[in-house]
């Protein structure tokens, strides 16, 4: 019999549920501690857990009874809390975008690698089952050379209110979700293949009396040989969560919407959660079974406990993390611009691809 990994969640929110029950099905997992600034949603959350609750990063940090931390919290904690957890030998897996910019990306890549502690980077999307099958057909040669991808994500606005502060946040729409598209390509195209430049465009055409950060954005990265990779992000998106992912080569395409399954319901009075960045309760409705499977959160979650497990690293570590950051770092300078823009990292600090 296997030893447990012993599982802390800091951050207790809406993220941090997904990332919980990610974790229902992985046999090595076991939560053990949820650790949030508000009094009254840790203690839900150990209530509904079966966990104990937790006041304090400080707290955390000395737990000897938790191995690996699942950083939940809003963007602007990241770097600290990493920082912290770093330094008391901590596993540390991190919500994306890593950082609120490459700079501070770098200083939690720097803090795991000095401290030679176990990281991964919570990508989800490339763990959906129909992503995955994708990336499967493509390295097969099943749509010949992969030429370009596609990536549109939207919704009609965040849940939480640190969102819609850009300082806080560290940038809009496209932080918030281009994040997914960018790490999307990277695993389509192979990482082998470097991200060179960027252009973008963004604007607030929607929500200016709620955020300075714009709440639509496009980007289209360009990759070493050429290929190109277009990310589409709406903050202003009517009738739930958008989420199709695309793949063209020259003899085929591969196609998914993630975000729409086989159910629909009609219905005249509420039901509860139905899906997530849902506008409405009643109507025409499109429930997707089982959501935290869908979009990737089980299969995400075991890939980390598995890897801490086994003492290797998972499928996406900080390193990863960093190389989103700087291409979202070159979307918004080519924003400002107008012009293609340079992806710029630390050579050193990239190091060779785990």
């Amino acid at each position: 019999m296997t030893t447990p990994v012993r599982v802390a969640m800091l951050g207790c929110g809406f993220i941090g549920e997904f990332h919980t029950l990610g974790l229902r099905y992985v046999r090595d997992a076991q939560l053990v501690a949820g650790c949030d600034a508000s009094q009254e949603r840790r203690e839900a959350f150990a209530a509904r857990f079966g966990c104990r609750a937790i006041a304090s990063l400080e707290e955390l940090c000395a737990d000897p009874e938790v191995d690996l931390v699942i950083v939940s919290v809003p963007n602007h904690l990241h770097r600290d809390a990493v920082m912290a957890l770093a330094a008391a030998g901590k596993g540390v897996a991190c919500t994306k975008p890593l950082g609120r910019n490459a700079d501070e990306a770098a200083d939690m890549l720097r803090a795991v690698t000095d401290a030679g502690v176990f990281n991964a980077y919570l990508e989800n999307v490339i763990f959906n089952p129909d992503v995955l099958r994708m990336r499967a057909m493509v390295e097969a040669g099943s749509i010949g050379r992969l030429t370009t991808a596609r990536a549109r994500e939207g919704h009609s606005g965040p849940h939480a209110p640190h969102f819609w502060n850009a300082d806080l946040a560290g940038g809009g729409a496209l932080l918030d979700m281009a994040s997914h598209g960018a790490e999307y390509a990277r695993f389509l195209f192979g990482k082998d293949v470097a991200v060179t430049d960027v252009f973008a465009w963004g604007a607030t055409l929607v929500h200016g009396g709620r955020t300075t950060g714009e709440d639509n954005a496009l980007m289209v990265m360009r990759f070493e040989d050429g290929r190109t990779a277009t990310i589409d992000v709406s903050w202003s998106s009517k009738g739930g969560l958008e989420g199709r992912f695309e793949a063209y080569g020259d003899a085929g395409r591969l196609i998914t919407d993630i975000s729409v399954g086989s159910l629909k319901a009609f219905v005249e009075r509420p039901a509860g959660y139905v899906v997530e960045k849902a506008d409405v309760e009643t109507g025409w409705l499109f429930p997707v079974p089982d959501e935290v499977r869908v979009h990737g959160h089980d299969l995400m979650m075991a890939n980390v406990i598995e890897a801490y497990r086994d003492g290797r690293a998972p499928q996406e570590t900080f390193r990863d993390g960093y190389i989103v950051n700087g291409v979202l770092d070159a979307a918004y300078r080519s924003m400002r611009s107008g012009h293609w823009e340079p992806v710029t990292l630390d050579a050193a600090l990239l190091g060779s691809p785990a």
